[in-house]
């Protein structure tokens, strides 16, 4: 099947049908992590269909259209370090598994998408043996010398050379990472090579009943390829001879998902799994009507909030955007907002800063910049780290400032 500009779809990434049907098209887009140099700003800038659709066979939800991952993951702009909120969830995320599994000093972790190793130096401090696994090399002076890497992307012929070099792991790790797999089936393949005879994988990812409840359609770029329900993964294992054994919902962000797989009767099935299976069931995950509700509501944000944005230019007040997350590049080039709406966005990650927003070219700043210009309003990009971050502008807000957010409605925090 061809997509508008006659390129062919990609096959379902779970069941490899060919006619998974679009719901919601957010036009060509620049890759939402391609964070610009002043120098690289300009009309060649490469921009990708972003279309998402859902598979009426194995109710996967998933990109149409998808991008090389090399062009995606081997420069990568995020680093979990920068977040006070994520930071403590791993450090809480690797006490639990410690004593769930039962892990000591002989036994190896290995974290998949490992990113700065903040999950795995949580990990070390419990005595375990430990190893990440990252496709992108210019992370690895941010994670420092001290942890084992290797440099490249998971699946089953990585999977070989780690287990030859490194041993058989007892636990794998994959945060915010499953989405990003474009080779589901090589991936499982992978896994099934690295663990250990009654290991345990681990996942948690952004939830799709989350995502539609909240119409959080900023979560949508490039980079995740699938937006997952426990049920299309269920499907998934089960034909690799694995299970889900566990599963529970998650407030982190704006709602995940937590999933313990193992090999099929290595340990019971949690009931927790079949009733999250069943709440998607009568939340309609299954129909697509569920999911052309979710675009609607999608496109009513975007006339609101770009509407509410021009209202305040007209009267003089003056906007700027805070954080400079991937989704907020999804929500900007949506909303077609550039410089002359957001003069700039403040962000306290030093690897944004001195960038411009991939597509619409937004000059990124450290937060200083708020109280010597004290714009009016604050347009809240990173909306799913909200009490952190109004926390840590306090002052802003004291002197008047107020912060716009976006979804799952447009609202502004008063002081």
């Amino acid at each position: 099947m061809r997509n508008d500009n006659g390129q062919d779809r990609a096959p379902c990434l779970v069941c490899g049908a060919l006619d998974v049907a679009v719901f919601l098209d957010l036009g060509d887009t620049a890759l939402a992590n391609h964070f610009l140099r002043a120098d690289e700003l300009g009309p060649g800038e490469a921009k990708y269909p972003l279309r998402i659709g859902f598979c009426p066979h194995c109710n996967h939800v998933q990109l149409t259209e998808r991008v090389a991952p090399e062009a995606m993951f081997e420069h990568y702009l995020y680093v979990s370090s920068a977040s006070e909120t994520l930071k403590g969830h791993l450090d809480d995320l690797a006490r639990e598994l410690v004593a769930r599994y039962r892990l000591g000093a002989n036994d190896l972790v290995v974290d998949i998408g490992c990113n700065d190793n903040t999950l795995l130096r949580s990990f070390r401090r419990f005595g375990v043996r430990v190893l990440g696994i990252d496709p992108a090399a210019n992370l690895a002076e941010f994670a420092g010398e001290d942890i084992p890497r290797y440099t490249g992307f998971f699946g089953s012929a990585a999977a070989g050379t780690i287990v030859s070099t490194w041993g058989h792991a007892a636990l794998v790790t994959a945060t915010n990472t499953f989405p990003h797999i474009q080779d589901l089936q090589d991936f499982v393949d992978g896994i099934l090579t690295v663990l250990r005879p009654g290991g345990a994988l681990v996942m948690e990812m952004h939830y799709l009943l989350d995502l539609l409840e909240q119409a959080a359609f900023d979560t949508i770029y490039h980079e995740h390829v699938s937006y997952w329900a426990l049920g299309p993964m269920q499907r998934l294992f089960e034909a690799h001879g694995m299970e889900i054994v566990d599963a529970e919902r998650l407030s982190l962000h704006h709602g995940q998902l937590r999933v313990h797989v193992q090999r099929r009767g290595e340990r019971g099935v949690c009931e927790r799994v079949g009733q999250i299976v069943a709440a998607e069931g009568r939340a309609g995950l299954n129909r697509f009507e569920t999911y052309a509700g979710f675009a609607r509501r999608a496109l009513k944000i975007k006339h609101e909030l770009h509407g509410t944005l021009c209202a305040l230019a007209r009267i003089g007040r003056r906007v700027a955007g805070y954080g400079a997350p991937a989704k907020g590049n999804t929500l900007l080039g949506f909303l077609n907002i550039g410089p002359e709406i957001l003069p700039y966005i403040v962000d306290r990650s030093p690897l944004k800063q001195g960038l411009y927003t991939p597509g619409t070219h937004i000059p990124v700043v450290a937060p200083d910049r708020l109280l010597s210009d004290q714009p009016d309003y604050l347009l809240l990009l990173a909306w799913n780290f909200a009490d952190e971050i109004l926390a840590q502008q306090a002052e802003y807000r004291k002197r008047g400032g107020k912060f716009m957010v976006p979804l799952p409605e447009v609202r502004v925090l008063e002081g």
